[in-house]
């Protein structure tokens, strides 16, 4: 098997704690980076990470190599879940603002290695139409649905799916060069 974060995730199908904590050795990073970004709050992510990774623990068995590699199967957990938490956000937040005070600065070890990633995810996001770039980062990276996405670009729904299925393999191609 070529992807070792699909192999860790069979391991912890099996119940494999030492492949578990390897998993999170491996990918805690990346997905702290996931969650700060889309929630905007170190503690929210951090206590979401712990989230995400009880999540892999019970549902590594549900996990299929064939639909994608494991590590984009991690982020979609970790992605769904900040989804769930911003829209179980109250909408009006206290008068005082202190609320809005926080440490938004992400960790060394997070900034280096989103560094790299993200140069390789520029690079094969310029291989993109630029609406279809700006749909993809809509979708996985701000959280916007489908729905608010297809009005954003005035495209009917069924476009908007398909421009970013299409877009998604096409970054998967240009990943996995």
């Amino acid at each position: 098997m070529d992807d070792p974060v699909a192999a860790l995730i069979a391991k912890c199908a099996a119940a494999d704690r030492v492949a578990f904590r390897a998993l999170y050795r491996d990918t805690s990073a990346k997905l702290m980076g996931v969650l700060l970004r889309m929630l905007r709050e170190r503690t929210e992510a951090e206590d979401a990470l712990q989230e995400v990774y009880t999540r892999v623990w019970l549902r590594a068995g549900r996990y299929d190599p064939a639909k994608g590699r494991g590590m984009t199967w991690l982020i979609a957990i970790a992605r769904n879940l900040a989804i769930d938490r911003l829209r179980a956000r109250p909408e009006a937040q206290s008068d005082d603002g202190l609320d809005t005070v926080q440490d938004s600065a992400p960790r060394a070890e997070t900034r280096l290695v989103a560094q790299g990633e993200a140069r390789r995810m520029a690079d094969c996001f310029g291989t993109l139409e630029p609406d279809r770039a700006d749909a993809v980062k809509g979708a996985y990276l701000n959280g916007y649905s489908y729905v608010e996405l297809a009005a954003r670009h005035a495209v009917p729904l069924n476009t908007m799916r398909t421009w970013l299925r299409r877009s998604l393999l096409k970054l998967k191609e240009c990943l996995d060069a």
